[in-house]
């Protein structure tokens, strides 16, 4: 079993959160240190540590992740001028909790993907 993190602890509703959107699959809330004006965090209920970890059981939540970021960015009034979805993996990769998520950013231009 993988272990606890602090989103475990979000989906079980044990610390506060803002969460938009909660099923079997997938927890959604927002992010409490935004990058735009939308920032969503988008989760699997079951901790899955990085990508590398994910396994074809898996595909269900990672597709729920999808198509509940595209309904929160509709709610969100960002789907026109659009938005984007990042998942982080590992240290150079940027990530920081040891739980797959997924950012949903949106409500300005984001610029490019990179730094030159």
């Amino acid at each position: 079993m993988a272990e606890e993190t602090i989103f475990s602890k979000i989906i079980r509703r044990e610390i506060p959160a803002e969460i938009l959107y909660q099923d079997d699959l997938v927890t959604a809330f927002r992010d409490i240190s935004p990058r735009a004006p939308t920032h969503i965090l988008i989760i699997p209920n079951t901790v899955i540590p990085t990508v590398d970890d994910v396994k074809s059981a898996d595909e269900a939540a990672l597709g729920r992740m999808v198509t509940v970021a595209a309904k929160l960015a509709k709610e969100a009034g960002i789907d026109e001028d659009g938005y984007r979805l990042i998942m982080n993996c590992k240290e150079h990769g940027g990530q920081e909790v040891y739980h797959i998520h997924m950012h949903l950013l949106g409500g300005r231009p984001l610029g490019p993907m990179l730094a030159h």
